[in-house]
């Protein structure tokens, strides 16, 4: 009987944790890491960044093309769970640079309307839309608002830099000129206010792209449409191999 309850006691000990031996510092993982960093920067959804080049219809009024995307946000924010779009669009006399910062279901679906006005309207104010470079998981904004600005000045160029450089070229110096004048605006700008206006060929004539070089990006065919980047983003990752529908099943070692 002494030698039961002796067992039982021992057994007791030998299950017991010395509270020594418990880790000190709280157990995480990467996970946790990166939804305290979006906690702490009030984001909810990762922040994507999108450069985009198009032509615009001639005679473009400002208010039809801000009116439209103003409507666009809200209607998609409405209806579906997404960061607030900022951003910036420079519209040309012939052509239009496009920076939009959103969660990626909002870009999908600024993507997925244009592509729907594509189908019904020939004459649709937008046109030739391309994907110069998407950025995913970004570290933070380069806008606090979205903003519009015409670039209504005439300028004129001794010399067509595209002729002479590669399309590597080119698109470098265009994410480099468009990062500058971002930066610029986010000191100058300040949140609240309607944006940089009409002048920006007087505030930062060295920042503003030629319009010869966004020409030059839209004709470029190395860069994806909406509709081919859809597609691919809608595209199954799963990928079935030989092996797999054909009959007997190979047999592995």
């Amino acid at each position: 009987m002494s030698l039961n309850v002796h067992n039982r006691r021992t057994s007791k000990k030998h299950f017991q944790v010395d509270p020594l031996l418990m880790p000190k510092v709280p157990r995480t993982n990467y996970l946790h890491l990166q939804e305290e960093k979006h906690r702490l920067q009030l984001k909810k959804f990762l922040l994507h960044r999108m450069f985009l080049v198009g032509y615009v219809q001639a005679n473009l009024e400002k208010k039809e093309i801000t009116e439209y995307y103003e409507k666009l946000f809200q209607s998609i924010l409405k209806n579906h769970l997404g960061e607030a779009v900022t951003g910036l669009l420079l519209v040309y006399s012939r052509t239009f640079m496009h920076i939009l910062e959103t969660s990626n279901g909002t870009l999908f679906r600024i993507l997925l309307d244009y592509v729907a006005h594509e189908k019904e309207d020939k004459e649709y104010m937008i046109q030739n839309v391309k994907i110069i470079v998407a950025s995913h998981n970004i570290p933070t904004r380069l806008f606090m608002q979205w903003h519009v600005s015409v670039i209504k000045v005439p300028v004129l160029y001794l010399e067509d830099v595209t002729q002479s450089q590669s399309l590597a070229e080119v698109t470098t110096d265009f994410l480099s000129m468009t990062h500058k004048l971002a930066l610029h605006l986010f000191k100058t700008v300040k949140v609240g206010t309607k944006g940089p206006g009409d002048n920006l060929h007087q505030v930062a004539p060295d920042l503003l792209l030629p319009e010869q070089t966004i020409e030059y990006l839209c004709k470029a065919e190395e860069f994806m449409d909406p509709a081919t980047f859809l597609n691919m983003y809608n595209r199954p990752i799963h990928i079935t191999l030989d092996s797999e529908i054909v009959w007997p099943a190979p047999s592995r070692f």
